[in-house]
């Protein structure tokens, strides 16, 4: 590929302002991933509905960005690359003024839809967008600002959308992001034209595309209904997972003989790249179980406001960007598979550690393990992504970043729904055997602590749902450690990456 940078000059003023727009553009989508987990219990009470029906706001997103993401390159290809992102951007800001209107959990799952969709190739997009316009000297420090504004976006997610539901009401978490989409498509209509990509009609496997939605439909369908009807018990469970497999089954065979597949499965003949994405989905499945059960947790047992719960677990992302320097600069000094290696061991550690929390906790017992986790984390992504992509052919690039990305989003999804069965599950159980383990005088004794007898039996229960809490999301974290310390391993199945690799095809 002919770089725009060199064959489009940009001023340095414009080429900053494009920059910055890019940036800005990557940090809306990643924020939206984040800003909606500590408004849950919010919007779930305004609507009416439960906490686990509102976990549908997170799931439907993240399913839908992942199923756009590898569709990304052949949208840039035939379309172009800026005609993709301003749609994107247009579509986004549309669906996100939706969201806020919406007064259904219908409506608003449904737009959730249209945003992830919609938002699914504005990153790589942007991404993309920013190795063309920038020369080949500065686009190891321009990404590594796009990197930035990667981990920013879940430090400032769950504060901003904390402060506005507890000040504002939910429905803002949504139309602050049409101020940003406004000028993101109206900056990339004056500001990115000139580094506009050629257009090549290409035929698109739309069997493939169909049989993809399909079987992650299906799977997510059963992943979130299935805790609220017993799960194998309800034949409809039984057969959105016999649709989902024989779905996934399909698909994987028409992928492989299809001369031009929507998704490129034969990537995985590369062992580095296919211990590489095994690793980052299982880390960002175990990663994302403390994001989506810590802001519940915090809210429904101990008391926390949203913004409370929000500065709780900004704190990763906070230490994050002040890492990231650090771990750009030993790419290329010290072995991608050791620093990976030790980033995911040292997750797994501090997951070990939230699952000694208690009730008594108190808010920097809490949030300390958020602030060493958060110094791990760029030494785990930046890294992982050198050794996927270095791990390819220079022409199969494009194909396993949206294949990384379409993974990595799947796993935030399924990890979701898993994680919040779990924890459901284990309250439950931990619940009946704390009740049949009571002493018959605890009642007496709480009487005698001031609380009248009507009073008694609601205290208990409280006393004994809280604890039924905790304990099930400590067994969350611990199973969540185990998996850290597995992909830890996974890691060096790999290869050693050789050679720089081609980031500027990353769609």
């Amino acid at each position: 590929m002919t770089q725009a940078a060199e064959t489009f000059p940009l001023t340095p003023r414009q080429r900053f302002l494009a920059g910055l727009v890019l940036a800005m553009s990557n940090f809306m989508v990643v924020l939206d991933l984040t800003i909606a987990n500590v408004s849950v219990p919010h919007i779930a009470g305004n609507l009416g509905i439960s906490p686990d029906q509102g976990t549908w706001i997170i799931t439907s997103y993240a399913v839908a960005e992942a199923i756009c993401v590898p569709l990304t390159g052949w949208l840039a290809q035939r379309f172009g690359a800026v005609r993709v992102f301003t749609y994107g951007m247009a579509g986004f800001g549309l669906f996100s003024m939706l969201c806020g209107m919406s007064m259904t959990l219908g409506m608003l799952v449904a737009c959730r839809i249209g945003q992830g969709l919609c938002g699914g190739p504005l990153m790589p997009m942007s991404q993309t967008l920013l190795m063309r316009i920038f020369p080949p000297e500065t686009r190891g420090r321009v990404m590594g600002v796009w990197a930035m504004t990667t981990l920013a976006g879940p430090a400032v997610g769950p504060i901003v959308g904390g402060y506005i539901s507890d000040n504002w009401s939910w429905h803002w978490i949504f139309f602050i992001n049409l101020p940003i989409a406004v000028v993101c498509v109206f900056s990339a209509l004056v500001l990115l034209r000139p580094v506009e990509t050629e257009r090549h009609k290409l035929p698109i496997d739309f069997i493939g595309l169909g049989l993809l939605v399909f079987w992650i439909g299906c799977m997510q369908i059963m992943l979130d209904i299935g805790r609220d009807h017993d799960w194998f018990a309800d034949p409809m469970i039984v057969m959105l997972a016999v649709l989902a497999v024989i779905g996934f089954s399909a698909f994987v065979i028409w992928e492989l003989t299809e001369e031009h597949p929507i998704v490129n499965l034969r990537v995985f003949r590369h062992v580095g790249f296919t211990s590489g994405v095994i690793t980052l989905s299982l880390c960002f499945g175990a990663y994302f179980a403390g994001i989506v059960i810590i802001p519940q947790w915090l809210q429904m047992s101990m008391g926390y406001t949203a913004q409370a719960a929000g500065y709780v677990t900004s704190f990763t992302a906070m230490t994050a960007i002040f890492a990231a320097p650090l771990a750009g600069r030993a790419i290329g000094k010290v072995d991608v598979r050791v620093m990976i290696s030790g980033a995911v061991v040292w997750m797994g550690f501090v997951t070990l550690w939230r699952a000694n929390w208690t009730s008594t906790a108190d808010f920097w017992t809490l949030s300390l393990p958020q602030v060493v986790q958060g110094f791990a984390m760029p030494f785990f992504m930046i890294p992982l992504t050198t050794l996927t992509l270095g791990s390819v052919r220079p022409e199969e690039t494009a194909s396993a970043a949206g294949l990384q990305n379409f993974l990595r989003t799947l796993a935030v999804a399924i990890s979701t729904s898993l994680v919040l069965t779990g924890w459901g599950n284990g309250q439950r159980v931990a619940r009946n055997e704390m009740v049949s383990s009571l002493d018959p005088g605890v009642g007496s004794r709480l009487a005698g602590s001031g609380f009248t007898p009507a009073q008694t039996p609601q205290v208990l229960a409280d006393l004994v749902e809280q604890q039924a809490a905790v304990i099930s999301m400590n067994h969350v974290f611990f199973t969540a450690a185990l998996i850290l310390f597995l992909a830890g391993a996974l890691v060096w199945f790999a290869p050693r990456p050789t050679g720089r690799v081609d980031t500027s095809a990353t769609h």
